[in-house]
């Protein structure tokens, strides 16, 4: 599929690195002949330098025969001219990056359908609503949500010393019954998606996925579960932190913002006039101690900075904070922080590259099922993707057992008629279902992609 992806900074970057990793022809458009060079180092795509908002570029990009535009620049406005231009060109679909909260609260509905833009994305909204959900689950290092936050994956990292150590998922449905399923396994760097007689060892980080309802019950059980953090402490007044404080305020939680930029202080407090603001920098020990982190319930790193955020998140785990998210951008930075103890770390670069690439594959999908939902896990060597079966889906109504799967492949989980369950082999999907399916090693564009 041709693809042009227009602004090639970090989330451009990311974009154009997972989409070519899965064999679409992508354009690189750039007005920086810099970023472009570091590009066609690294990712076999073609590169064009100039503005989006050129027609005379976009017509030299082949925009006439794009099935897909992107524009992610650092301006929303240009985001918005390109995509309105390429559409008008003869782009299929569009893609802008609005990050805004002027317009994503304001008249986001009305620019899209004025422009006619088919999609648009906001990465730092993105990553507040996933920091949301961890601090609404605790005890997970990440969770993903499919068919309205009705069914969701958590991943946990299991103690040493785990009531599941020595247990095989058959052990442990046994003893731990529920409408649950462990549908993903990772054990140091090996990935399995897991059958009955897989044993369960202390210090593997699970994927399970469940009802919300179900997850908390079962955690429960386990003495795993954590209560929502009530006091949240944010390092950093990003925009991604204004999104998380405003949620955060909403549920009555108590929040308190820490950022060494006075201008930018000034700001988010009068946005946010319930919390807690203080202008001081938050890489000094004694001013984090002086506001209390040592207390709060939780601890959020936000800077720009990744090394700063993994070091001061560092420091919060010394003090035993019931909480430490880690907000890190870059793929090897990310892999130290968890082996330097960091749990939960969050990549607004990975989150945007999910949701690209799930576009992409819809669009190219007419085989009876849509892409809903689509989640990389462990480094993109992983997938949990939720279809909406459409009533020509080829394998309506047979028994799962009967289906012949492709190896690492698993339905997760299914949702009828608003309903979560986890299907057994006399289950069977039907038309208007939204099918849960994870997957190593495998490309799925299609629900029938399962089948071997």
């Amino acid at each position: 599929m041709k693809i042009i992806v227009a602004g090639c900074g970090k989330i451009g970057t990311t974009i154009i690195a997972s989409l070519s990793k899965e064999g679409h022809d992508i354009v690189a458009l750039d007005i920086s002949a810099k970023a472009l060079e570091e590009i066609t180092n690294i990712y076999d795509v073609m590169c064009i330098c100039g503005a989006s908002t050129d027609c005379n570029i976009l017509s030299e990009a082949g925009v006439e025969q794009a099935e897909l535009f992107v524009s992610v620049t650092g301006s929303d406005e240009i985001n918005m001219l390109s995509c309105f231009l390429a559409k008008k060109m003869g782009a299929q679909n569009t893609i802008s990056r609005i990050r805004s909260p002027h317009y994503n609260e304001n008249s986001l509905g009305f620019v899209k359908q004025q422009l006619d833009l088919n999609v648009s994305i906001n990465p730092e909204q993105m990553v507040a609503r996933a920091l949301y959900d961890i601090l609404r689950f605790p005890s997970a290092v990440n969770i993903e949500t499919f068919s309205a936050r009705q069914f969701e994956m958590i991943e946990l990292r299991l103690k040493p010393d785990s009531l599941f150590d020595g247990l095989s998922l058959a052990e442990i449905r046994k003893k731990y019954p529920g409408n649950y399923l462990i549908g993903m396994v990772q054990r140091e760097d090996e990935i399995f998606i897991p059958d009955g007689n897989f044993v369960i060892r202390g210090g593997d980080k699970i994927g399970l996925t469940a009802s919300p309802a179900e997850i908390q019950k079962l955690l429960k059980r386990l003495g795993l579960f954590q209560k929502q953090a009530k006091s949240v402490m944010i390092l950093g007044a990003s925009t991604t932190a204004y999104y998380l404080a405003k949620s955060l305020l909403a549920t009555g939680h108590t929040v308190k913002i820490i950022d060494k930029d006075r201008e930018r202080c000034e700001e988010i407090s009068s946005q946010l006039p319930e919390a807690i603001v203080i202008y001081g920098d938050g890489a000094q020990q004694e001013l984090l101690l002086e506001e209390g982190i040592a207390t709060t319930d939780a601890f959020v790193s936000l800077t720009g900075i990744d090394e700063e955020n993994i070091l001061i998140s560092i420091f919060a785990n010394s003090l035993n904070v019931s909480k430490v998210i880690t907000k890190v951008n870059r793929g090897e930075l990310s892999t130290m922080a968890e082996k330097l103890g960091l749990e939960t770390i969050v990549s607004p670069k990975k989150v945007v590259s999910d949701i690209l690439s799930r576009h992409a594959r819809a669009i190219q999908n007419s085989l009876g099922s849509n892409v809903e939902r689509l989640y990389k896990l462990v480094d993109g060597r992983a997938e949990a993707l939720e279809f909406k079966v459409t009533p020509d889906f080829e394998y309506q109504e047979v028994l799962l057992r009967d289906m012949k799967l492709k190896p690492n492949t698993l339905i997760a989980g299914i949702i009828r008629n608003k309903k979560p369950f986890i299907p057994s082999g006399n289950d069977f999907i039907m038309a208007g279902d939204r099918v849960v399916v994870l997957t190593a090693g495998q490309q799925m564009n299609d629900l029938s992609d399962i089948i071997r």
